[in-house]
């Protein structure tokens, strides 16, 4: 029996209406990432980098980041350079731009911070005693004293009654000993998991800084620069930042792909103190001489590990290398990869490290783990009756993560068919559609959204009680990230991982995480665990360490059977 929802949600209109001509995360043979103009992953045609501009080559292990702006070749596995005259490492066009000279530039005013007395009168030992109840670790020279209230952090009145009027009690750890860092102008970088409130922790001394340093002129770039690796944490970030930079008259936008380039340039031009931005997008925007970053003094990476992941790390060091040399850089990250080491060790001169929690990969304690042991054909009705028990109070909002956007697609149109209200969000829909799909979700009037990785990336939904993963994930990091959609911000969240024989190369990580996070181990997951003691287990490398027989293998495929794809 259907409901009025099938008429609302139904039919094919967006089950196929994706934007195929452009390609979209995984596109068709015409490119992928970001269209017809140069693909992520394509099956046919362009890597990386591989249509886009005129260059050829294939996917990851063929033609890949190559290319640039007219020129063939590069990639992973397919030597690296290529592109067009002259090419970069990377496969970019032209000739590196030459280092910016601070000497020649106007000089940059980074401290700002008034420690309040009470922080100052703090002893050292009840110091070390908050930062040992909140599992905080920090690594630096001269560290201040973390603030435990929204007075301590001397904000200017207008952000102080912001914070206030959204009604948070007081910071979370990571803005008590964030804020102070970033206030006194240092280079910093934060590992928290996800919903530990690090938006506010750089964008509130993003605007102490701008509001110190002089006025855009005419045709100036940015002062604050943050890179996201998705368009929808870009437009989250943005969400954040114009609550408070309304009081000042502080402009920002957003860049990223996928939309026209029109309108982001019309507010470049317009003067914007704040860019928000993916690296495609605004590399692009650069090579083209669209943009400039000599007045970027602030400049954040926020889930640095997951740009990383995606493969942004060639178009981060492209940025990175137009900006001048002595501006203030936080990176945030939810993990501490060797990869996110390194290009803080390239490009981070001194700095703090503040760790909250573990180091090691772990799930937040706020969120309840259920290991449901199942056949692989039991799957999609008992996804069914976990969804009609958690709707029966209609208020609860759950995401369901599926391996491919043929599956979204095909588990999105069961349930709308069993009565339960669900939309898909995925790389073949259309930005527009998108942005749509999560109004819907966000609003409670489509409360089950059935999402890919790459697409939920970056998704904040305060209100995400459940978290369902019909398929596990090619990684734990990606597990890990998953059900960190739900129990954000101190709440509480359940998770609930459909679990079969094929993805017993994952069940000694699973246990693990499990175990660390003081949730049930099932009996069966554990048997799984201990037979699979003689092989590489999965591991926690994005890319695999082995499989369920054999172990080794490297960053991009291990050994053995193991890994789906």
């Amino acid at each position: 029996m259907t409901t009025g929802y099938d008429s609302r949600y139904g039919g094919n209109r967006y089950d196929d209406r994706g934007s195929r001509r452009d390609g979209g995360y995984g596109g068709d043979s015409r490119g992928g990432y970001g269209g017809s103009r140069g693909g992520y992953s394509s099956r046919d045609g362009g890597g990386y980098g591989g249509g886009g501009y005129g260059s050829g080559g294939g996917g990851y292990g063929g033609g890949g980041y190559g290319g640039g702006y007219g020129g063939g070749g590069g990639g992973f596995g397919g030597g690296r350079g290529g592109g067009g005259r002259g090419g970069s490492d990377f496969g970019f066009s032209g000739p590196p731009p030459a280092p910016l000279d601070p000497s020649k530039l106007p000089p940059i005013d980074k401290n700002f911070y008034n420690e309040a007395p009470s922080v100052a009168n703090r002893s050292q030992a009840e110091v070390d005693a908050y930062r040992q109840e909140h599992q905080m670790t920090i690594v630096g020279k001269d560290i201040p004293k973390p603030v435990i209230s929204f007075e301590e952090a001397n904000f200017p009145e207008p952000i102080y009654r912001g914070l206030k009027a959204m009604g948070f009690p007081s910071p979370t750890m990571i803005q008590a000993q964030g804020w102070p860092m970033a206030l006194l102008g240092r280079n910093m970088v934060g590992v928290a998991k996800t919903g530990s409130g690090k938006t506010l922790a750089f964008i509130l001394p993003a605007l102490v800084h701008i509001k110190a340093q002089p006025p855009l002129a005419q045709g100036d770039g940015p002062i604050a620069l943050v890179l996201a690796p998705t368009r929808e944490l870009a437009l989250q970030i943005k969400g954040e930042c114009d609550k408070f930079s309304a009081h000042y008259r502080i402009n920002s936008t957003c860049l990223y792909g996928g939309s026209p380039k029109g309108l982001q340039l019309r507010d470049i031009r317009r003067g914007c103190e704040i860019a928000i931005a993916t690296p495609g997008r605004l590399n692009d925007f650069i090579q083209s001489g669209l943009i400039r970053m000599d007045r970027v003094t602030y400049l954040v990476l926020d889930e640095a590990d997951r740009m990383l992941d995606m493969g942004f790390e060639p178009q981060i060091r492209r940025i990175l290398e137009n900006i001048r040399p002595d501006r203030q850089m936080l990176m945030w990250s939810a993990t501490w990869p060797k990869e996110v080491r390194g290009l803080a060790q390239d490009f981070l001169d001194e700095y703090y490290q503040v760790t909250i929690g573990s180091l090691e990969l772990a799930a937040s304690h706020s969120i309840t783990q259920h290991i449901k042991i199942i056949p692989t054909f039991e799957k999609r009705n008992v996804l069914v009756e976990e969804l009609r028990a958690i709707m029966a109070d209609a208020s609860h909002r759950t995401i369901i993560f599926a391996a491919t956007k043929r599956t979204c697609d095909s588990i999105t149109t069961d349930l709308r068919r069993a009565g339960l209200a669900a939309l898909a969000i995925h790389g073949d829909k259309g930005q527009s559609e998108r942005e749509w799909v999560l109004n819907e979700f966000k609003t409670g009037r489509a409360p089950i959204m059935v999402a890919t990785d790459v697409a939920s990336r970056g998704i904040d939904v305060k209100e995400v009680m459940y978290v369902i993963n019909y398929d596990m994930p090619n990684s734990i990091e990606d597990y890990v990230h998953r059900i960190g959609r739900t129990g954000r911000g101190g709440a509480t969240g359940t998770a609930i991982t459909l679990f079969t024989d094929d993805d017993s190369n994952h069940a000694r990580s699973m246990v693990k995480i499990l175990r660390e996070a003081k949730q049930e181990v099932p009996a069966e997951l554990d048997e799984m665990a201990n037979r699979n003691r003689g092989g590489g287990g999965g591991g926690y490398s994005r890319y695999g360490r082995g499989g369920r027989r054999g172990g080794g293998g490297n960053r991009y495929g291990g050994g053995g059977s193991g890994g789906r794809w």
